[in-house]
């Protein structure tokens, strides 16, 4: 909460900065995620979609700072795996994602002097996630309260919080239409300090251990094995595998973003002295005939 309140912060003062270094935006687009219970890329079944509010402030003409803020979602499901011992696992997650991130952006190009310019971004963030699952009568349970791999039951294993830091990083295309309004095409990875965006991560806890402290419905969402056909009605043993902790879970997005120059209190992009448009495709001086 404090580093959103902090980024809220950030965008206000682009109110007391000048005029003509600021654009405002949206973007949206498709979110996926990849982790213990997804090891696909955008896979067709699993794509969701995001959206964001952006505002850049110049440094220079080829170097901008970016405040986002984006929401989407994500999900992830053992049922679409190829993999016949992870089906029989049967995990499945969803979560809505609120992030907020600052990032710098770098283009190749001077946009003032060509239409057109590739550009990276890297930064720093926090989001916000709560994932959730369903059971067999489609009742919306929500996973953290349920510690279903025995997060604050055992000592070593501490439950883990719902904000979370991440590295936006990524890179794409802009295109300017004009001075002042901007398009372009995105795809921006986040790199994660946790693993349990889909509440699976390491081993399963002793059945007893669980039901004595969070109850039946903590069982039924820790192991869904006996809800296939064929699966095993048996809860695993203490520390059999129920994920991997080795790599830490990941979300994505790739969409379109627009960004404009406003005019605040009559001083607008227009009035800088730039060369928009007086060069060629290939940024040399065109000659008039």
């Amino acid at each position: 909460m404090k580093t959103g309140f902090l980024f809220i912060l950030f965008l206000l003062n682009f109110l007391f900065v000048p005029a003509q270094r600021v654009f405002i935006g949206a973007a949206g687009g498709l979110s996926n995620y990849n982790g213990d219970l997804l090891d696909k890329l955008y896979h067709k079944k699993l794509t969701n979609g995001f959206i964001g509010l952006t505002v850049h402030y110049e440094l220079q003409d080829q170097i901008l700072i970016r405040g986002s803020y984006n929401f989407a979602r994500v999900n992830g499901s053992d049922i679409y795996s190829e993999k016949e011992d992870l089906r029989m696992r049967n995990l499945h997650f969803e979560s809505a994602i609120s992030e907020f991130s600052i990032v710098g952006e770098y283009y190749l190009f001077n946009l003032y002097d060509r239409r057109f310019s590739p550009y990276g971004f890297v930064g720093l963030g926090v989001f916000h996630f709560d994932p959730y699952a369903y059971d067999s009568s489609g009742r919306k349970v929500f996973l953290k309260p349920l510690s279903t791999e025995g997060e604050g039951i055992y000592p070593d294993k501490k439950p883990y919080s719902l904000w979370q830091p991440t590295i936006p990083f990524g890179g794409g295309f802009k295109y300017a239409i004009t001075e002042n309004l901007r398009i372009g095409f995105e795809i921006g990875l986040r790199k994660l300090f946790t693993d349990y965006l889909d509440d699976v991560s390491t081993n399963y806890p002793d059945q007893n251990d669980l039901l004595a402290a969070r109850g039946q419905t903590a069982v039924d969402f820790s192991y869904r094995g006996d809800e296939v056909p064929g699966g095993d009605a048996a809860f695993p043993t203490k520390n059999t595998q129920r994920g991997g902790a080795k790599q830490k879970d990941m979300y994505y997005f790739t969409g379109l973003n627009i960004m404009f120059r406003p005019s605040f209190g009559g001083s607008g992009g227009s009035s800088r002295s730039r060369g928009f448009g007086k060069k060629g495709k290939y940024g040399c001086p065109t000659v008039p005939l």
